[in-house]
């Protein structure tokens, strides 16, 4: 499906049918998370921060960045997790100025059972997701 080609046809099925495996994943973790109290944001968050590099500095502009949100949105979010007791601010030992965000032994136990289910589902639905994007070749 090269840029100048005109779609077929197919091309458009192809499209709608990879959207709609991609929004029944983002229902399926929608609802999961609901269940333990989360919103799908709350919960990338959680994910952004566990899976930040070791030489990331976490702190309200990373979490910005992954999630793709201006900085005071972002700063909301920590607080609102802050205050289910989900993350921890603590001053930068580089810059006393910064605060970084860590996660709490809660909310570790909580992303690795949310995650085990997510890729339980991912790996469901693999073999799907490997035939809808071997179409776009």
């Amino acid at each position: 499906m090269p840029g100048s080609e005109t779609l077929s046809d197919a091309d458009y099925r192809a499209l709608a049918d990879f959207r709609h495996a991609l929004r029944v994943f983002q229902a399926f973790s929608e609802s999961r998370v609901a269940e333990h109290g989360l919103t799908p944001q709350q919960h990338q968050a959680l994910l952004a921060i566990r899976g930040a590099a070791p030489a990331a500095v976490v702190n309200v502009g990373f979490i910005a960045d992954r999630l793709i949100l201006k900085p005071h949105s972002a700063s909301g979010l920590v607080m609102r997790l802050e205050a289910m007791g989900l993350v921890v601010r603590t001053p930068s030992p580089i810059d006393r100025r910064q605060t970084v965000i860590a996660l709490t032994p809660k909310a570790r136990a909580l992303l690795e059972h949310l995650s085990e289910v997510h890729r339980e589902e991912i790996v469901r639905l693999r073999p799907l997701l490997k035939t809808l994007l071997d179409t776009f070749v």
